[in-house]
């Protein structure tokens, strides 16, 4: 979601993206702005996400007592004490005592300090494919054993299974995934201004300028977190120009310079080079970090800085943190149509052992679980592919359907493609597609000069 891989990623694409193809537009185009149901809506349930399958048993961990471990990833706020309470019930089940490590971004960079000092965390969430084969060339990770590989073969569809396998072991348990392909907005300002959620990208052009005309800035951009601008790139580029150019780009089998890039970028520009259109102008939106971008959305009743913001389901958590409830007064749709099918780009975070020991890998069997999954998906702000979870838990209808639309889609999706980049490209701030991106929004009519920058840094990064 935020960080990227070397140029060892390519040697994994192949798998990574015949696995992954565009998530069907019908799994998505669901009732993202429901705010009734909750738990007790199982209407339409197909006896894969709850209602009256039949549970698995829980997963058996063995005694611990006395070991300890280290777990590093990047989460920080809400969305890490969310998940330090089921490393806590971990504990609980096996005895063991264990320890959460704030990394920094690139955490593979974070990564080669602690191996270099001799002390690395046992096991970290790495969030991306090309990260995971970047520690495996390295010689940091270490194969899943028998329990968790018989633990993914159980929940995971062999789409999320292969993208944490390298040379044909398995290495990493995708823990948690995202549908990096929603806008969400404030629902009293759309009324307000009685603007619709759009379909296409010609009809979100209609309603930005509703919202405006009500005298409401459209949109809110975290421009100060450069993943988030590649995350609109990506949206625009696979649905304009399809999932087999969206592959070739990734690849960087064609280059940035191509004129589906021109394409895209000029298409972002339609957004981005509306100084009205975007909270604070663009120097506003580059000084604006992620969270802020949501919650700055959700402030101020129904005159907040601005109607819409664009990620993840994730941003829940974010929104968690203002006054808005979600699925009442904060909402969403799918990522318009800009061209014939509405994008769908997944990104996710993969935990992966580094210091193998019995209580390492006791710990990725309990994240490939539904128990572990669950513990976190009924705390909002999270989505797990874990076929397993019952989608009963998720606390609200918005969050159920998005859930129930990944899980349902099996192996039909479009990992992030910043996140198959090489690192230098695709996952560093400051850097490649982050920076060129970030310069664009502050000026988006250098089409050419952003195409230029883009291509210089991906040819540096992967090779030539």
């Amino acid at each position: 979601m935020r960080t990227s891989s070397t140029k060892g990623t390519r040697s994994t694409l192949g798998r990574t993206t015949r696995a992954a193809a565009t998530l069907a537009a019908g799994a998505l185009a669901l009732s993202l702005t429901a705010c009734g149901g909750g738990e007790d809506d199982k209407s339409g349930d197909d006896g894969k996400n709850g209602g009256d399958k039949q549970q698995p048993a829980s997963v058996t961990l063995p005694k611990l007592d006395g070991e300890s471990l280290e777990v590093a990833a990047v989460w920080t706020g809400t969305e890490q004490e969310n998940f330090k309470k089921v490393l806590a019930e971990f504990e609980k089940r096996t005895g063991a005592e264990v320890t959460f490590v704030p990394a920094q971004d690139p955490i593979i960079n974070f990564l080669g300090s602690k191996v270099a000092g001799g002390a690395p965390p046992d096991v970290a969430l790495l969030p991306q494919p090309g990260a995971i084969k970047q520690a495996v060339d390295k010689g940091w990770a270490k194969p899943l054993g028998a329990e968790a590989t018989k633990e993914l073969g159980e929940n995971y569809s062999q789409g999320w299974q292969d993208i944490g396998t390298v040379d044909g072991k398995p290495y990493g348990v995708y823990y948690k995934a995202a549908n990096k392909s929603l806008i969400w907005y404030n629902a009293q300002v759309f009324a307000n201004a009685g603007a619709e959620e759009p379909k296409t990208w010609d009809e979100l052009l209609t309603t930005a300028q509703t919202v405006y005309d009500s005298g409401v800035t459209p949109f809110s951009v975290g421009g100060a977190e450069g993943w988030t601008l590649t995350d609109w790139f990506e949206n625009v580029y696979l649905s304009q120009a399809g999932p087999e150019k969206y592959d070739q780009l990734a690849k960087h089998e064609i280059k940035w310079t191509d004129p589906s890039v021109k394409e895209a970028l000029t298409t972002l520009a339609g957004i981005w080079g509306k100084a009205d259109y975007v909270a604070g102008g663009p120097t506003g939106a580059l000084q604006t970090d992620f969270p802020t971008s949501v919650t700055q959305a959700f402030t101020g009743g129904d005159q907040p800085k601005a109607g819409m913001v664009f990620e993840g389901d994730f941003a829940q958590v974010n929104i968690g943190e203002t006054e808005a409830e979600v699925g009442t007064d904060a909402k969403a749709f799918p990522f318009p149509a800009v061209g014939d099918t509405a994008p769908v780009v997944s990104g996710g975070d993969a935990a992966v052992i580094l210091e193998d020991s019995k209580a390492a890998q006791a710990l990725a069997t309990w994240l490939a679980s539904p128990d572990a999954a669950s513990i976190q998906a009924k705390l909002g702000g999270f989505l797990s592919p874990n076929g397993g979870v019952d989608s009963s838990v998720y606390p609200n209808a918005v969050q159920k359907k998005i859930a129930e639309a990944l899980v349902s889609a099996g192996d039909d999706f479009r990992f992030d493609m910043s996140d198959q980049a090489p690192q230098a490209f695709g996952g560093t701030p400051g850097k490649g597609e982050w920076k060129a991106l970030q310069d664009f929004l502050k000026n988006p009519k250098d089409v050419a000069g952003a195409q230029e920058k883009l291509e210089a840094d991906a040819a540096a990064a992967y090779g030539g």
